[in-house]
């Protein structure tokens, strides 16, 4: 097995969910980390990380902050799904050019927007990319750019996963959709319809993945796409089920998430139509097709859903249930 020499990654958008666990999973796989944040001073500090001052959308900065780099982790987004046809394009080409300038591979998440409906209910790396919404047309223009970058020699790497959830990252619908971080669970609030099967990533897993995919970096195409199952919800139950004996309340109600609110909101609010886009994904199966990934590695690193949703529970501060019964545990590392 190949290694990438030097062993030091870049990590863009480092405070964020998938950042932060990408960059603690390289760390345990021997990466040295240097990690690019807005103001380091504000940036929960990691021992032996390298922290660098700047913004993702300052090329000269990226490029500095890239040189000696073997990966660079492009894990950054604009907060809020805001100004996503303003940044996210500008955005990686200042990877694409920091990478094609220290010779290091672009590590992406992927996500599910690329798709339309004829693509599911098993979505495989080579289906058709068509997507019904802004989000998704702008994910594939950045797919596009990366496989073009690789014709002239920068290599890149795309682990797709559905929706995340993790002890370090609030920013998403588990985070801010089904429970309340830092409160005790009182309702789940569900965006899905009953009975139909959804997507999910447990953030520590997807970042073992990567590690392990960079492990094999010789190995790897100059443009490699991979699919991540995760934790595949066949009926919409499961998580709600792994909740509630997470927090040892078996019967908290679940309530069906406002779409409606949203669309009265959404001419008022860009997040909110934003995420008004995303109600196609809970409406209509859509499961990755991961079976590229298991011949790759020998299989798919997997947390076991009740671990993984009490460890999402106590690390974003809410009640779980302790052997002697609920308990509070502290509010950490949220981003």
């Amino acid at each position: 097995m190949s290694e990438l020499s030097p062993r030091l990654a870049l990590v863009v958008g480092a405070n964020g969910g998938i950042g932060s666990e990408t960059a603690l999973a390289l760390a345990r796989h021997g990466w040295a980390i240097r990690a690019l944040v807005r103001d380091p001073a504000k940036a929960p500090r990691q021992s032996g990380w390298a922290y660098v001052a700047g913004d993702a959308m300052d090329r000269h900065t990226v490029v500095s902050a890239a040189r000696g780099a073997g990966l660079i982790v492009h894990a950054v987004n604009p907060p809020g799904y805001r100004a996503w046809n303003r940044l996210v394009l500008p955005m990686i080409d200042n990877t694409i050019a920091a990478a094609e300038a220290a010779g290091a591979r672009i590590l992406l998440p992927g996500t599910l927007y690329n798709y339309g409906p004829d693509a599911y209910p098993l979505v495989a790396e080579e289906a058709p990319q068509r997507p019904q919404t802004r989000k998704g047309r702008i994910r594939v223009e950045m797919e596009a750019r990366l496989e073009a970058a690789a014709a002239r020699g920068v290599r890149s790497l795309i682990l797709r996963a559905g929706d995340f959830f993790g002890p370090r990252s609030g920013n998403n619908w588990f985070g801010q959709g089904l429970i309340k971080p830092g409160k005790p669970l009182s309702s789940i609030l569900y965006p899905g319809v009953p009975g139909i099967g959804h997507a999910w990533a447990y953030l520590p897993d997807v970042a073992e993945t990567f590690a392990r995919l960079a492990a094999r970096h010789d190995d790897l195409p100059a443009f490699a796409r991979f699919h991540f199952d995760g934790q595949w919800d066949a009926d919409g139950t499961s998580v709600i089920a792994a909740i509630r004996r997470a927090a040892g309340a078996p019967r908290v109600p679940v309530r069906a998430f406002p779409w409606w609110l949203l669309a009265v909101a959404a001419p008022f609010n860009e997040t909110l139509r934003e995420l008004r886009e995303m109600r196609p994904l809970w409406q209509q199966p859509a499961r990755l097709d991961n079976r590229r990934l298991v011949s790759f590695l020998g299989e798919e690193p997997r947390t076991p859903l009740a671990v993984a949703v009490t460890a999402t529970l106590a690390g974003l501060g809410v009640v779980v249930a302790s052997g002697d019964g609920p308990s509070a545990l502290p509010l950490r590392g949220r981003r």
